[in-house]
């Protein structure tokens, strides 16, 4: 038995597989309307075994890049200049289509009207996974842009939030209630190429938002931690408000600065592999500039903050919004040489689906979207909402409606009614 959440057990079928970070088996149908329904019913699970230990790529990983590839036309700079170089320059995405039936294309190949909704999903694969290993997606965000198109919403769903996944014959998974990570999982697992067994994953994941509460993706992105990292390289680091003291938990430091990568014994709850002279990286509030390596590392830190997974999801938020304004900032526009090397970074970074639509048609689209525009949106108010009894989590209704805000192109109308809502830039 494989769990999404990093853990890895055998199974002779992957149907049996209920994936929950502690251990505590995970069960229950759906979002029920009726309060008095009882929504998440508990079901009889045998205990899993004991876990084994294994090293890890970082928790979240893979955090998209798009938005800062999108929005590198912002305010209005024609950066590469013009339609023509930003085809070239992107002529080297990986392209293929990730949403299948849970997609909907709008407007046509010139242009595109309404809302747009794309499903931003960062892994947490590593490059020597075993094929008996589910791959999760551990960061899910949506990238909302009203019809006006001159605003961006960034909207975080917790990767442990408990919804109902829909049956999915092409990997002959029966659905259950469980994390909505395992979504991605279950339908990654089984036979095919590792970019069919991903854009299987990300459609039965757009399928199970969409049942939830009804929203449809203009678009869809994956991309991998070593892509990300070279994006931020390509933007020479990005400015970061650090809003709490945060100790890393894989990256050490020595007294000149040279950085060594090391992991977390989850048993033990410590740091290992430190060498002679190194401490963990710590990074206290205030506005600072972060290198590639440590802008990365502080987006994944969740343990020792006050809200854990909830404040690590908007510095994740933070970090896609840094590097927005890093590439619509005066340096980039003034160096059309250093906007190419990040825009073919980021080109090889990640696989992106436009149902149909010509990317720079969707990045002339957004041009009106400035990085200082990007609103971060909180689910669950920013507040843990556990599960009793497991690590899951439930979303409120006040959350739910927001998601179908999303759906209905009312976020605005929502979030004046739910300041609470807004995440700190």
């Amino acid at each position: 038995m494989a769990d999404v959440s990093g853990r890895t057990y055998r199974s002779s079928s992957a149907s049996s597989v209920h994936p929950d970070r502690d251990g505590a088996r995970v069960t229950g149908p759906g979002r029920q309307r009726n309060p008095n329904a009882g929504r998440y019913p508990a079901e009889p699970a045998p205990a899993p075994p004991r876990p084994r230990r294994k090293r890890k790529d970082p928790l979240w990983a893979k955090l998209l890049v798009i938005v800062g590839a999108l929005l590198m036309m912002g305010s209005g700079g024609v950066i590469v200049g013009g339609k023509v170089l930003l085809s070239q320059a992107t002529s080297n995405v990986n392209r293929r289509n990730l949403l299948g039936g849970a997609g909907v294309a709008q407007g046509s190949t010139t242009s595109i009207d309404g809302p747009i909704n794309l499903l931003l999903v960062g892994l947490d694969a590593r490059a020597k996974q075993s094929s008996d290993e589910l791959v999760r997606s551990d960061t899910i965000v949506i990238l909302h842009v009203p019809a006006s198109h001159d605003q961006a919403y960034l909207v975080s769903i917790p990767r442990d939030a408990r919804v109902k996944i829909p049956d999915y014959p092409k990997t002959n998974f029966t659905g259950w209630s469980t994390k909505i990570n395992a979504a991605f999982a279950f339908g990654h697992q089984g036979a095919g190429t590792e970019e069919e067994k991903r854009a299987r994953g990300v459609e039965l994941l757009a399928m199970t938002i969409r049942d939830l509460v009804g929203i449809q993706f203009n678009g869809a992105a994956i991309i991998d931690f070593v892509g990300f990292e070279a994006v931020l390289a390509a933007l020479g680091g990005v400015t970061i408000c650090v809003d709490h003291r945060a100790e890393s938990i894989h990256l050490a430091e020595n007294k000149d600065g040279k950085l060594q990568r090391v992991w977390y014994d989850e048993k033990a709850g410590k740091v290992r592999d430190i060498l002679p002279g190194y401490k963990p990286v710590t990074y206290q509030p205030g506005c600072q500039r972060l290198g590639p390596q440590k802008a990365l590392d502080y987006s994944r830190i969740r343990k020792g903050l006050p809200n854990g997974d909830y404040d690590r999801q908007q510095h994740q938020q933070q970090l896609l919004k840094a590097m927005a304004k890093e590439a619509t900032s005066k340096g980039m526009i003034t160096d059309p040489a250093k906007a190419l090397r990040v825009v073919q970074a980021a080109g090889k970074a990640f696989t992106l689906d436009t149902q149909g639509i010509p990317m720079e048609d969707f990045i002339f689209t957004l041009k009106g979207v400035a990085a200082n525009d990007m609103i971060l949106v909180k689910t669950n108010a920013g507040k843990v909402n556990p599960v009793p009894g497991t690590s899951d989590e439930l979303l409120t209704e006040d959350s739910l409606q927001m998601l179908e805000s999303v759906r209905d192109g009312k976020l605005l109308e929502f979030l004046a009614g739910h300041p609470e809502f807004v995440g700190k830039a």
